[in-house]
């Protein structure tokens, strides 16, 4: 099979393909004909060599994929050679085949292309773990969410949206917030002009919002807790404002803050079974009826992977950049 590969850490340029052979299916899998591939910011930073693949998983990039399933092993009752679905990949979704766990796949969401379909594992899986399982985010709730027109933060918009909750959301440029309030935010805080703290309080009237969504980390921590309301929750999924922050453990403290996070590759077969359950049950249903839609921004064709990560790299993008192979 074709797949994409790098000698070295570094910039897009590094990519190149290669081809190779997959090994057998064990227990529980299946082999995946892929027709579309996601592309996120774990594959960016893996190709910089600051975020590598687990133990067992390939190191071939790519976490989400939509296509075919052309072989089953023992043990896979739920599909069968020929079904059409997007999966969770541990690894491998830069590839003309990828193996996966059997339990990690989701049926194409109806009126859905592959492309479509391939934006939705991984930031469905990241968010619905995060968000609602761990931050326990309910109908009713508010939830402050950073980065909103990246494909984690229009998925989180849209499904926080779906269920209930009253939405805010932060991004670089007015036009980003304009974006961010299509997808269902009822407001959105340009943080290149504006601190959030104070516009975020003044539409909770002083209390704060229930859940902060967080991609940012660094200097976003403490303003965070500042927005977060008393027995508040905040739940970390990215850095990209740095690994590290002086945290102001007394605010903490006094508002029973709980503070939580996850990242979404290193956990066990069963923890993503459980995730991809949930997520068929509340929210493939949402996806099939068009109440969430989450956008593709731009498709960019196999071989054209190092001008996908650029462009994701540049920032420009509004909602998901997926890779078209077929």
């Amino acid at each position: 099979m074709k797949h994409v590969t790098f000698e070295t850490a570094g910039s897009a340029e590094v990519m190149s393909f290669s081809h190779s052979e997959l090994g057998p299916l064990i227990q529980g899998q299946v082999l995946i004909k892929v027709h579309a591939a996601g592309v996120n910011g774990p594959d960016l930073k893996q190709r910089e060599g600051a975020y590598p693949a687990p133990k067992g998983a390939s190191s071939i990039l790519g976490l989400e994929v939509a296509g075919e399933i052309i072989a089953v092993a023992d043990g896979v009752t739920q599909w069968c050679i020929g079904d059409k679905v997007c999966a969770l990949v541990p690894g491998g979704g830069y590839a003309e085949q990828v193996v996966t766990d059997a339990s990690h796949c989701l049926p194409i969401p109806k009126g859905y292309s592959f492309e479509q379909a391939a934006a939705l594992p991984e930031t469905c899986f990241t968010v619905w773990g995060n968000m609602v399982v761990r931050a326990e985010l309910v109908a009713g709730e508010s939830v402050l969410i950073h980065g909103g027109s990246g494909g984690i933060g229009t998925t989180a918009i849209q499904m926080a949206s779906a269920l209930g909750a009253k939405v805010f959301a932060t991004s670089g440029s007015d036009e980003k917030c304009h974006y961010c309030l299509e997808q269902g935010a009822t407001l959105a805080v340009n943080y290149h002009q504006h601190d959030f703290v104070q516009p975020i309080l003044d539409a909770t009237e002083g209390k704060g919002v229930n859940v902060v969504f967080d991609i940012a980390g660094g200097d976003f921590v403490n303003r965070n807790l500042k927005v977060v309301a008393t027995d508040g929750r905040m739940v970390s999924v990215a850095m990209q404002r740095g690994m590290k922050a002086e945290v102001d453990i007394f605010r903490l403290m006094a508002k029973r803050i709980r503070w939580t996070g996850s990242t979404l590759r290193p956990q066990s077969i069963e923890a993503k079974a459980e995730i991809a359950k949930g997520l068929k049950q509340h929210i493939w249903p949402l996806l099939d009826s068009g109440r969430m839609n989450i956008k593709v921004d731009k498709v960019f064709a196999f071989k054209d992977v190092i001008s996908a990560h650029q462009y994701m790299e540049s920032g420009q993008h509004q909602g998901k950049i997926v890779l078209k192979l077929i």
